[in-house]
């Protein structure tokens, strides 16, 4: 099925991801070390976020006894996108951090699946050129919509 919103409010992207964790100092540095991902470290508001590229974002409920998430208290799994899925195993892996490459491609990229350093789920994907060309700015550009 497929929605349409032009001329209505509706929502533009992801403004922030937020979770607890045991020890939050030190994941948001193990995530800025490892990812770029920076926090806002005073949390003050004239403090800048982490600025994305553009690109596809899916938004999906799972079931209850989906095991993509890890163990069963875990609620959570995000998705990175990443230019470079080799370059991103090769680094994580030479900071021992234990990432599992995808053996196949799917039709729309490559993945790779590791948990931080508290368990929570992470995946990153490199989207391949079919879920790019999927962009509406793409197809505007090329006069396709």
């Amino acid at each position: 099925m497929r929605y349409s919103f032009r001329g209505m409010a509706r929502v533009t992207g992801i403004g922030g991801f937020f979770f607890r964790a045991r020890d939050p100092e030190a994941l948001n540095r193990w995530y800025a070390r490892h990812f770029g991902v920076l926090p806002i470290e005073s949390r003050a508001y004239d403090d800048p976020g982490w600025f994305q590229d553009r690109g596809e974002t899916v938004f999906s409920a799972f079931a209850q006894d989906s095991d993509a998430f890890g163990a069963p208290e875990k609620t959570w799994k995000i998705n990175f996108r990443v230019s470079d899925l080799d370059g991103m195993v090769a680094r994580l892996r030479v900071a021992k951090v234990a990432v599992e490459l995808h053996p196949e491609p799917y039709p729309n990229g490559r993945f790779a699946e590791l948990e931080d350093p508290e368990g929570n789920r992470i995946q990153l994907w490199e989207p391949n050129a079919a879920s790019i060309a999927r962009d509406p700015a793409s197809r505007r550009r090329l006069g396709e919509d």
